[in-house]
């Protein structure tokens, strides 16, 4: 079958594109039913953050998974981040996917994201999951911690994979890795980071305040924090909970990489939240 055949064109997972004034947005589909928009967090894309729950979501709903800028296939300006901005481009994704209106699931830096679309434009969504989020980054622990990214992307990218290991996961699921699986994954992540496009992410992740979008958030709310999280510790995440109405609040045992920690625990916990 020749690649741009329409059933090629539209096969699951394959990378297509959408359009805003300031970026070519890159993006994947799977499944089919009411719509799931996920949005990925810093340093990562929407294949590396999502490809191993793709198949147990599709099979409920459309899951659209945009880049935005500084990840994946995603290609702007260069210059300066901004939540609307990135925001922006998650819209493009959907509407270039045919989704009116959606569930939004946001992790990381992605949940400030999502947030800011859940308070900007409420009539898109149905329910909201944020995962292991923050509201602002004014604390001192969070400015030093992107400070030191920050720097490390400039002068030692290993030592920062290293970094992303110790505070990524719990310590006890990373205690218990070879040193075999170690190195692969320092390896994986020094390799095959786009260090350019995190830079942009970090220095978004180092200003970052949404405080002022939390109260527009009408829609069911899912906040999602990680016991285990010396990344973005669980107290943002309960923050971010008692900012929105009604929002309801669960953690899951994990580090901040929960997504890959505890697959299960985080499925179960979005299904039963999105399926009832």
């Amino acid at each position: 079958m020749s690649a741009d055949t329409p059933d090629a064109a539209n096969a699951p997972g394959k990378l297509r594109f959408a359009a805003t004034p300031e970026a070519r947005v890159a993006y994947r589909v799977d499944g089919s039913g009411p719509g799931l928009v996920m949005v990925h967090g810093t340093g990562a894309d929407g294949e590396t953050n999502w490809w191993h729950l793709v198949e147990d979501l599709a099979r409920h709903r459309t899951v659209v998974r945009p880049d935005y800028s500084g990840s994946g296939q995603t290609r702007d300006h260069g210059g300066p981040l901004s939540i609307p901005m990135l925001a922006r481009q998650v819209l493009a994704a959907a509407d270039a996917a045919g989704l009116a209106s959606f569930d939004l699931l946001g992790y990381s830096l992605g949940a400030a994201i999502a947030a800011h679309i859940a308070a900007s434009h409420p009539g898109r969504l149905r329910k909201l999951v944020l995962v292991a989020g923050y509201a602002n980054s004014a604390d001192a622990r969070l400015r030093l911690q992107f400070e030191l990214w920050r720097r490390l992307i400039d002068t030692d990218r290993r030592a920062l994979a290293r970094v992303i290991l110790l505070t990524g996961f719990s310590p006890g699921h990373l205690a218990s890795w070879s040193e075999r699986r170690s190195t692969e994954m320092l390896d994986l992540i020094v390799n095959t980071n786009d260090w350019e496009g995190m830079a942009r992410q970090v220095e978004l992740d180092a200003q970052l305040d949404i405080r002022a979008d939390l109260p527009g958030i009408h829609a069911p709310t899912l906040v999602l924090g990680c016991r285990h999280d010396h990344m973005v510790p669980p107290a943002h995440a309960r923050a971010l909970a008692q900012a929105i109405s009604g929002a309801r609040y669960q953690e899951l045992p994990a580090g901040h990489l929960a997504p890959l920690e505890c697959p299960q625990d985080f499925l179960d916990a979005v299904l039963a939240f999105l399926l009832h």
